[in-house]
């Protein structure tokens, strides 16, 4: 098997018309790879970082994560850390994508472990053209092929 695979996509957002954009515009720029749209904070930790007593096993594999901060039940900082502070999971690479450009913010996310940092334009155009820039990133970039904590 080879060591680096194509990753498939989380994405971690609550506004049902961003995520229909986020996915529409990362088709367009030519990624294929799976998404599974997750609503909140606590759906995505469930899926990210089932409980051993839940009766459900999630095998992480390839996995790129997209998230917004500003997320119902359980906030965006909180899903970063976790998702860092897990061996499972440490390593999946985060794309903190928002509307929240408060250098504050910014430096936080970067702290907890987020891998790219990206503010959400207000206007369709510019959220568009950032959206497929994000898409050509995301169609060259290699994640390890397995994250189980060994390593």
């Amino acid at each position: 098997m080879n060591e680096f695979q194509e990753p498939a996509i989380v994405l971690i957002e609550d506004d049902p018309g961003h995520a229909i954009l986020i996915e529409k515009n990362l088709r367009r720029a030519g990624i294929i790879n799976p998404i599974t749209q997750l609503r909140d904070g606590a759906d995505a930790l469930d899926f990210l970082l089932p409980r051993e007593n839940s009766g459900r096993t999630q095998v992480l594999s390839q996995l790129i994560i997209i998230l917004d901060l500003n997320l119902p039940a359980i906030d965006g900082f909180t899903v970063l850390k976790r998702i860092k502070a897990d061996e499972r999971t440490r390593r999946i690479p985060v794309v903190v994508l928002t509307t929240t450009d408060n250098p504050q913010d910014i430096e936080r996310c970067y702290d907890l472990g987020c891998n790219i940092y990206i503010t959400k334009p207000v206007a369709y155009d510019q959220f568009s053209d950032a959206l497929k820039k994000l898409g050509i990133f995301l169609s060259v970039v290699k994640v390890p092929a397995r994250f189980d904590g060994n390593g």
